[in-house]
Protein backbone atom coordinates (compact mmCIF):
# COMPACT_ATOMS: atom_id res chain seq x y z
CA UNK A 1 0.00 0.00 0.00
CA UNK A 2 1.30 3.43 -1.19
CA UNK A 3 1.18 6.11 1.96
CA UNK A 4 0.87 10.14 1.17
CA UNK A 5 3.01 12.29 1.68
CA UNK A 6 1.96 15.65 2.25
CA UNK A 7 4.18 18.24 3.15
CA UNK A 8 6.83 15.83 4.09
CA UNK A 9 4.07 14.08 6.35
CA UNK A 10 3.87 10.02 5.68
CA UNK A 11 0.09 9.89 5.56
CA UNK A 12 -1.01 5.65 5.88
CA UNK A 13 -1.56 2.67 7.96
CA UNK A 14 1.20 2.87 11.10
CA UNK A 15 1.35 6.52 10.95
CA UNK A 16 -0.33 9.06 13.50
CA UNK A 17 -3.83 10.73 11.91
CA UNK A 18 -3.55 13.27 10.16
CA UNK A 19 -5.90 15.74 11.00
CA UNK A 20 -7.35 18.21 8.11
CA UNK A 21 -9.22 21.01 9.72
CA UNK A 22 -11.95 21.85 6.94
CA UNK A 23 -12.34 25.57 6.96
CA UNK A 24 -14.51 25.51 3.21
CA UNK A 25 -16.39 28.55 3.26
CA UNK A 26 -16.47 29.45 6.74
CA UNK A 27 -14.45 32.49 6.26
CA UNK A 28 -17.02 34.04 4.80
CA UNK A 29 -15.21 35.90 2.11
CA UNK A 30 -13.97 38.03 5.31
CA UNK A 31 -10.11 36.91 5.33
CA UNK A 32 -9.49 38.48 9.20
CA UNK A 33 -12.03 36.16 9.69
CA UNK A 34 -10.17 33.43 7.84
CA UNK A 35 -7.16 34.18 9.16
CA UNK A 36 -8.16 33.72 12.78
CA UNK A 37 -9.63 30.34 11.85
CA UNK A 38 -6.37 29.49 10.23
CA UNK A 39 -4.61 30.31 13.80
CA UNK A 40 -7.40 28.44 16.22
CA UNK A 41 -6.79 25.53 13.48
CA UNK A 42 -3.07 25.26 14.15
CA UNK A 43 -3.72 26.00 17.47
CA UNK A 44 -6.02 22.99 17.88
CA UNK A 45 -3.34 20.83 16.80
CA UNK A 46 -4.76 20.53 13.48
CA UNK A 47 -2.07 19.30 10.72
CA UNK A 48 -3.80 21.31 7.30
CA UNK A 49 -6.75 23.18 6.72
CA UNK A 50 -8.26 23.25 3.84
CA UNK A 51 -10.72 25.30 1.16
CA UNK A 52 -12.85 24.73 -1.56
CA UNK A 53 -11.55 26.05 -4.87
CA UNK A 54 -15.00 27.18 -6.57
CA UNK A 55 -15.85 30.18 -8.07
CA UNK A 56 -19.26 31.37 -9.07
CA UNK A 57 -18.57 30.10 -12.89
CA UNK A 58 -16.81 26.75 -12.11
CA UNK A 59 -19.59 24.93 -10.05
CA UNK A 60 -23.36 25.89 -10.79
CA UNK A 61 -25.21 26.51 -13.47
CA UNK A 62 -26.79 29.47 -14.17
CA UNK A 63 -30.42 27.72 -14.31
CA UNK A 64 -29.59 26.76 -11.00
CA UNK A 65 -28.96 30.11 -9.74
CA UNK A 66 -31.85 31.11 -11.29
CA UNK A 67 -34.10 28.50 -9.65
CA UNK A 68 -32.69 29.39 -6.15
CA UNK A 69 -33.52 32.85 -5.20
CA UNK A 70 -33.30 31.67 -1.62
CA UNK A 71 -30.50 29.14 -0.48
CA UNK A 72 -31.87 27.94 2.43
CA UNK A 73 -34.78 30.24 3.62
CA UNK A 74 -36.41 32.82 2.69
CA UNK A 75 -37.97 33.34 6.53
CA UNK A 76 -35.03 33.75 7.68
CA UNK A 77 -34.23 36.49 4.89
CA UNK A 78 -30.85 34.75 3.63
CA UNK A 79 -29.47 35.86 0.26
CA UNK A 80 -29.83 33.82 -2.85
CA UNK A 81 -27.95 30.53 -3.88
CA UNK A 82 -26.07 33.06 -6.30
CA UNK A 83 -25.20 35.88 -3.82
CA UNK A 84 -23.88 33.54 -1.05
CA UNK A 85 -21.52 31.68 -3.83
CA UNK A 86 -20.82 35.25 -5.07
CA UNK A 87 -19.99 36.53 -1.26
CA UNK A 88 -18.17 32.75 -0.15
CA UNK A 89 -15.77 32.22 -2.76
CA UNK A 90 -12.04 33.11 -2.83
CA UNK A 91 -10.47 34.76 -5.44
CA UNK A 92 -6.86 33.76 -6.67
CA UNK A 93 -5.70 36.79 -4.64
CA UNK A 94 -7.29 35.22 -1.71
CA UNK A 95 -6.06 32.05 -2.38
CA UNK A 96 -2.04 33.08 -2.91
CA UNK A 97 -3.04 35.19 0.60
CA UNK A 98 -3.72 32.38 2.32
CA UNK A 99 -1.01 30.64 1.07
CA UNK A 100 1.37 32.32 2.02
CA UNK A 101 -0.18 32.92 5.30
CA UNK A 102 -0.16 29.55 6.32
CA UNK A 103 3.46 29.21 5.40
CA UNK A 104 4.06 31.64 7.33
CA UNK A 105 2.21 30.25 10.09
CA UNK A 106 3.64 26.70 9.84
CA UNK A 107 0.49 25.00 8.78
CA UNK A 108 -0.78 22.70 6.05
CA UNK A 109 -2.91 24.88 3.06
CA UNK A 110 -4.35 22.55 0.65
CA UNK A 111 -8.03 22.91 -1.00
CA UNK A 112 -10.75 20.84 -3.04
CA UNK A 113 -10.89 21.74 -6.55
CA UNK A 114 -13.49 22.27 -8.90
CA UNK A 115 -12.43 22.68 -12.60
CA UNK A 116 -9.22 22.27 -14.31
CA UNK A 117 -8.76 26.45 -13.51
CA UNK A 118 -8.56 25.60 -10.09
CA UNK A 119 -6.23 23.03 -10.36
CA UNK A 120 -3.66 25.27 -12.43
CA UNK A 121 -4.39 28.04 -9.87
CA UNK A 122 -3.73 25.83 -7.20
CA UNK A 123 -0.77 24.48 -8.73
CA UNK A 124 1.09 27.62 -9.07
CA UNK A 125 0.28 27.92 -5.18
CA UNK A 126 2.09 24.41 -4.96
CA UNK A 127 0.35 22.66 -2.59
CA UNK A 128 1.12 19.06 -1.60
CA UNK A 129 -2.29 17.20 -2.65
CA UNK A 130 -5.90 17.71 -4.15
CA UNK A 131 -8.63 16.73 -2.48
CA UNK A 132 -11.80 15.86 -4.57
CA UNK A 133 -15.13 16.28 -3.09
CA UNK A 134 -17.70 13.63 -3.02
CA UNK A 135 -19.52 15.18 -5.61
CA UNK A 136 -16.88 14.71 -8.32
CA UNK A 137 -15.70 10.76 -7.82
CA UNK A 138 -18.06 10.62 -11.08
CA UNK A 139 -16.53 13.33 -13.03
CA UNK A 140 -13.42 12.02 -14.88
CA UNK A 141 -12.45 14.37 -17.07
CA UNK A 142 -11.10 16.29 -13.67
CA UNK A 143 -10.03 13.63 -11.88
CA UNK A 144 -7.84 13.00 -15.12
CA UNK A 145 -6.27 16.36 -15.34
CA UNK A 146 -5.67 16.46 -10.84
CA UNK A 147 -3.94 13.24 -11.51
CA UNK A 148 -2.17 14.82 -14.20
CA UNK A 149 -0.32 16.46 -11.65
CA UNK A 150 0.93 13.20 -10.22
CA UNK A 151 0.76 14.83 -6.23
CA UNK A 152 -1.30 12.56 -4.00
CA UNK A 153 -4.84 12.52 -4.31
CA UNK A 154 -7.56 12.36 -0.93
CA UNK A 155 -10.75 11.34 -2.55
CA UNK A 156 -13.99 11.13 -0.49
CA UNK A 157 -16.43 8.83 -1.41
CA UNK A 158 -19.90 10.33 -0.26
CA UNK A 159 -22.84 9.06 -2.45
CA UNK A 160 -20.56 7.01 -4.13
CA UNK A 161 -20.92 3.15 -4.69
CA UNK A 162 -18.01 0.86 -4.73
CA UNK A 163 -17.87 0.48 -8.60
CA UNK A 164 -18.07 4.14 -9.07
CA UNK A 165 -14.43 4.48 -6.39
CA UNK A 166 -13.07 1.75 -8.49
CA UNK A 167 -13.66 3.49 -11.69
CA UNK A 168 -12.44 7.08 -9.66
CA UNK A 169 -9.64 5.26 -8.68
CA UNK A 170 -8.49 3.45 -11.87
CA UNK A 171 -9.29 7.05 -13.69
CA UNK A 172 -6.68 8.63 -11.16
CA UNK A 173 -3.68 6.00 -11.63
CA UNK A 174 -4.00 5.52 -15.14
CA UNK A 175 -3.34 9.13 -16.21
CA UNK A 176 -0.42 9.02 -13.73
CA UNK A 177 -1.81 10.02 -10.03
CA UNK A 178 0.09 10.33 -6.99
CA UNK A 179 -0.81 7.90 -4.24
CA UNK A 180 -4.54 7.86 -3.67
CA UNK A 181 -6.58 7.91 -0.43
CA UNK A 182 -10.17 7.43 0.38
CA UNK A 183 -11.87 9.01 2.35
CA UNK A 184 -14.99 7.46 4.08
CA UNK A 185 -18.13 9.89 4.24
CA UNK A 186 -21.97 10.30 4.67
CA UNK A 187 -23.16 13.35 2.80
CA UNK A 188 -25.26 14.17 5.25
CA UNK A 189 -25.28 17.33 7.11
CA UNK A 190 -24.98 16.62 10.00
CA UNK A 191 -24.83 12.81 9.88
CA UNK A 192 -26.40 10.55 12.11
CA UNK A 193 -23.99 8.67 13.52
CA UNK A 194 -26.58 5.55 13.29
CA UNK A 195 -26.05 5.84 9.44
CA UNK A 196 -22.26 6.81 8.97
CA UNK A 197 -21.30 2.80 9.02
CA UNK A 198 -17.49 3.25 10.16
CA UNK A 199 -17.02 -0.70 9.35
CA UNK A 200 -17.15 0.17 5.83
CA UNK A 201 -13.57 1.62 6.49
CA UNK A 202 -12.87 -1.96 6.35
CA UNK A 203 -14.04 -2.37 2.39
CA UNK A 204 -12.69 0.12 1.09
CA UNK A 205 -8.75 -0.97 2.88
CA UNK A 206 -9.67 -4.47 1.67
CA UNK A 207 -11.03 -3.59 -2.42
CA UNK A 208 -8.53 -0.92 -3.16
CA UNK A 209 -4.94 -1.17 -0.75
CA UNK A 210 -4.86 2.46 -0.71
CA UNK A 211 -4.68 4.66 2.59
CA UNK A 212 -8.64 5.42 4.49
CA UNK A 213 -9.29 7.91 6.50
CA UNK A 214 -12.86 9.64 7.38
CA UNK A 215 -14.76 13.15 6.36
CA UNK A 216 -16.56 13.54 9.06
CA UNK A 217 -20.25 15.59 9.23
CA UNK A 218 -21.73 14.40 12.55
CA UNK A 219 -21.85 16.43 15.45
CA UNK A 220 -18.81 16.35 18.11
CA UNK A 221 -15.95 14.44 18.69
CA UNK A 222 -17.04 11.02 19.57
CA UNK A 223 -17.43 9.38 15.78
CA UNK A 224 -13.99 10.79 14.53
CA UNK A 225 -12.27 9.22 17.49
CA UNK A 226 -13.91 5.85 17.03
CA UNK A 227 -12.88 6.16 13.56
CA UNK A 228 -9.19 6.03 14.46
CA UNK A 229 -9.89 3.75 16.47
CA UNK A 230 -11.23 1.38 13.54
CA UNK A 231 -7.66 2.52 11.41
CA UNK A 232 -8.88 6.02 10.36
CA UNK A 233 -5.35 7.40 9.02
CA UNK A 234 -6.96 11.12 8.74
CA UNK A 235 -9.95 13.41 10.25
CA UNK A 236 -11.55 15.76 7.79
CA UNK A 237 -13.79 17.79 10.18
CA UNK A 238 -15.39 21.13 8.83
CA UNK A 239 -13.96 24.06 11.42
CA UNK A 240 -15.26 27.19 13.08
CA UNK A 241 -14.19 29.57 15.45
CA UNK A 242 -17.72 30.10 16.20
CA UNK A 243 -21.15 27.80 15.20
CA UNK A 244 -23.31 30.88 15.66
CA UNK A 245 -21.95 32.62 12.80
CA UNK A 246 -23.86 33.36 9.33
CA UNK A 247 -22.86 30.84 6.38
CA UNK A 248 -23.39 27.35 5.11
CA UNK A 249 -21.23 25.27 7.36
CA UNK A 250 -20.94 26.95 10.81
CA UNK A 251 -23.79 25.00 12.89
CA UNK A 252 -22.77 21.77 11.19
CA UNK A 253 -18.77 22.36 11.84
CA UNK A 254 -16.01 21.66 15.20
CA UNK A 255 -15.60 24.59 17.35
CA UNK A 256 -12.11 24.75 18.45
CA UNK A 257 -12.61 22.83 21.63
CA UNK A 258 -14.54 20.22 19.68
CA UNK A 259 -11.71 20.14 17.69
CA UNK A 260 -9.09 19.85 19.99
CA UNK A 261 -10.92 17.30 21.47
CA UNK A 262 -10.72 15.11 17.88
CA UNK A 263 -6.95 16.15 17.63
CA UNK A 264 -6.62 14.94 21.60
CA UNK A 265 -8.64 12.03 21.18
CA UNK A 266 -7.53 10.54 18.10
CA UNK A 267 -3.88 10.83 19.02
CA UNK A 268 -4.31 8.94 22.26
CA UNK A 269 -6.64 6.51 20.05
CA UNK A 270 -3.73 5.78 17.77
CA UNK A 271 -1.52 5.04 20.27
CA UNK A 272 -3.77 3.24 22.40
CA UNK A 273 -3.84 0.90 19.28
CA UNK A 274 -0.33 -0.69 19.99
CA UNK A 275 0.36 -4.34 18.92
CA UNK A 276 -2.26 -7.49 18.70
CA UNK A 277 0.76 -9.54 20.28
CA UNK A 278 0.26 -10.00 23.67
CA UNK A 279 2.91 -8.74 25.79
CA UNK A 280 3.19 -8.40 29.58
CA UNK A 281 5.38 -4.68 30.12
CA UNK A 282 8.44 -4.63 32.58
CA UNK A 283 6.28 -2.37 34.24
CA UNK A 284 3.59 -3.88 34.32
CA UNK A 285 5.19 -7.10 35.28
CA UNK A 286 6.57 -4.98 38.26
CA UNK A 287 2.77 -4.09 39.52
CA UNK A 288 2.71 -7.92 40.55
CA UNK A 289 4.43 -6.91 43.19
CA UNK A 290 1.73 -4.36 44.55
CA UNK A 291 -1.62 -5.91 43.20
CA UNK A 292 -1.08 -9.68 43.38
CA UNK A 293 -1.27 -11.77 46.72
CA UNK A 294 1.45 -13.95 48.96
CA UNK A 295 0.71 -16.52 51.49
CA UNK A 296 0.15 -15.94 54.71
CA UNK A 297 -0.87 -18.13 57.73
CA UNK A 298 -4.69 -19.00 58.43
CA UNK A 299 -4.28 -19.59 62.00
CA UNK A 300 -1.20 -20.03 65.25
CA UNK A 301 0.66 -22.65 64.33
CA UNK A 302 4.28 -25.06 65.70
CA UNK A 303 7.28 -25.65 64.21
CA UNK A 304 7.15 -29.10 62.89
CA UNK A 305 3.44 -28.74 61.97
CA UNK A 306 3.03 -30.39 58.33
CA UNK A 307 0.80 -27.69 55.97
CA UNK A 308 -2.74 -28.06 54.73
CA UNK A 309 -4.34 -26.04 52.45
CA UNK A 310 -6.99 -24.49 55.11
CA UNK A 311 -4.13 -23.66 57.33
CA UNK A 312 -2.74 -20.81 54.70
CA UNK A 313 -4.53 -17.92 52.63
CA UNK A 314 -3.33 -15.87 50.28
CA UNK A 315 -3.06 -12.13 50.44
CA UNK A 316 -1.67 -8.99 49.28
CA UNK A 317 1.37 -7.43 48.84
CA UNK A 318 2.41 -10.23 45.60
CA UNK A 319 6.04 -10.26 47.15
CA UNK A 320 6.18 -14.09 48.59
CA UNK A 321 4.95 -17.41 47.68
CA UNK A 322 2.42 -17.37 44.78
CA UNK A 323 -1.45 -18.67 44.60
CA UNK A 324 -0.20 -20.76 42.05
CA UNK A 325 2.74 -22.30 44.23
CA UNK A 326 0.06 -23.97 46.70
CA UNK A 327 0.50 -26.98 45.49
CA UNK A 328 4.24 -27.24 46.49
CA UNK A 329 3.34 -26.15 49.89
CA UNK A 330 0.77 -28.81 50.59
CA UNK A 331 2.34 -31.52 52.97
CA UNK A 332 5.29 -29.86 53.98
CA UNK A 333 6.57 -29.00 57.70
CA UNK A 334 7.03 -25.46 58.75
CA UNK A 335 10.36 -24.89 60.20
CA UNK A 336 9.19 -21.66 62.92
CA UNK A 337 6.03 -20.83 65.48
CA UNK A 338 3.91 -18.54 63.16
CA UNK A 339 0.53 -16.88 64.41
CA UNK A 340 -2.32 -16.46 62.07
CA UNK A 341 -1.33 -13.58 59.31
CA UNK A 342 2.05 -14.06 59.50
CA UNK A 343 4.00 -14.27 56.21
CA UNK A 344 5.12 -17.26 54.90
CA UNK A 345 8.22 -17.76 52.83
CA UNK A 346 10.06 -20.66 51.29
CA UNK A 347 12.69 -20.39 54.08
CA UNK A 348 9.63 -21.03 56.51
CA UNK A 349 8.91 -24.91 54.87
CA UNK A 350 11.10 -28.02 55.41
Amino acid sequence: MDKLNIAGRSVGPGEPPYIVAEIGANHNGDMTLCRAMIDAARECGADAVKFQSWSKSSLISRAEYDRNTAYVSKQRNQPTLEESVDQYQLSRAQHEEISAYCRKTGVVFFSSCFSNAEVDMLESLDVPAYKIASMDVNHLPLLEYVAATHKPVILSAGMATLGEVERAIGTLRAAGSGPVAILHCLSIYPSPPAQVNLRTMDTWRAAFDVPVGYSDHTLGSAVPIAAVALGACMIEKHFTTDKNLPGWDHAISADPAELRAIVDGARDAFAALGSAARRVSADEIAKRKVFRRRMVARRDMCKGDRLAAADVDFKRPGTGIQPDELRYVVGRAITRDVRAEDELDWSDLA
